[in-house]
């Protein structure tokens, strides 16, 4: 059998991956802790800087949360695709054994066969579509958040350097006013927290969500390819495939025509022969009639018999 491209085991290396950054990143956090409590912490005049950093990190979260599901889903459907394989790589009578009904690979299988029965053409492409466009509705909330995720560090940005710029105000309205310049610090401190919140996160999830793109494509196209080289061939005749048997089946004919001639000749030769003995016989059968009549005129004039005798 020939070698289905699916790498069987894409999605469960990728959650491997996950663990093993996000384990690095919260030993580097634990590291620098105290660095992180002095931007994050520390001499906090508003929440400000807690709530946008705490919404970033829920977004993140939800984000990786949804991700993670998707990536134990598509991990599911790698091992019923390779169970497929299996089955198709042993002819099993039943392709069905051992792969869930719900899979991508089991439901492909029964619309093919039903399509079969009914007599519908199969048009791969409208197939491999509607796959595809199912499939994109199941990475809607992280797509979302990816692109939405460094928006998020710019809009904390924005809101610190104004209440930066409204410490300055007061600062410059009156020149003792520490208040203003604890604002003034304050804000930009929120700034840098936030950026720095934002673009973390925007990487570790934006790395990940291309995993998860690359997962959903390995997916997609080993049941596409799965389907082309060997359902579609047992489910439905193409054009192709016809003239192809027809052009067997005529040099088969033609085969057997030859061989026809080939007995018809050897019968020919077969009677001609037939007909020579019996010729032959029939020769033999006149030799002895007048043999056996000379044998007896012989003895009628040996023994004086007479003609009546």
């Amino acid at each position: 059998m020939e070698q289905i491209n699916l790498r069987h085991h894409f999605s469960r290396n990728t959650l491997f991956l996950m663990a093993g950054v996000a384990l690095v990143l919260a030993g580097l956090l634990f590291w620098q802790k105290d660095l992180i409590q002095t931007i994050y912490l520390k001499d906090q005049l508003t929440d400000l800087g807690l709530v946008v950093n705490g919404a970033i990190l829920v977004l993140f979260l939800l984000g990786m949360l949804r991700m993670i599901s998707l990536f134990l889903r598509y991990m599911k459907e790698e091992t019923a695709l390779a169970r497929f394989v299996r089955n198709l790589g042993s002819n099993t009578e039943d392709l069905l054994t051992q792969v869930p009904a719900s899979s991508l690979m089991a439901r492909r299988y029964l619309n093919l066969r039903h399509l079969s029965e009914v007599r519908t053409v199969i048009d791969q492409n409208a197939l491999a579509s509607t796959l595809v466009a199912q499939e994109s509705t199941r990475v809607s909330l992280p797509k979302f958040i990816n692109n939405i995720l460094i928006l998020t560090g710019v809009f904390g940005t924005i809101l610190s350097l104004a209440m930066a710029l409204l410490g300055a105000a007061d600062l410059l309205g009156n020149s003792v006013d520490v208040h203003g310049m604890g604002m003034v610090v304050h804000g930009m401190s929120t700034a840098l927290s936030t950026t720095i919140t934002a673009i973390i996160c925007y990487l570790f999830f934006g790395f990940f969500y291309l995993k998860l793109a690359d997962a959903q494509t390995n997916l997609v196209s080993s049941v596409e390819e799965i389907t082309a080289t060997w359902l579609i061939p047992r489910f439905q005749v193409q054009t192709e495939s016809v003239l192809h048997d027809f052009s067997g089946l005529l040099s088969g004919l033609q085969h057997l025509v030859q061989q026809m001639q080939a007995a018809q000749q050897s019968m020919s030769v077969s009677q001609e022969r037939i007909d020579g003995m019996l010729h032959g016989f029939q020769e033999g059968q006149v030799r002895l009639s007048y043999d056996l009549a000379g044998i007896s005129e012989l003895l009628k004039q040996g023994f004086r018999l007479r003609d009546d005798a």
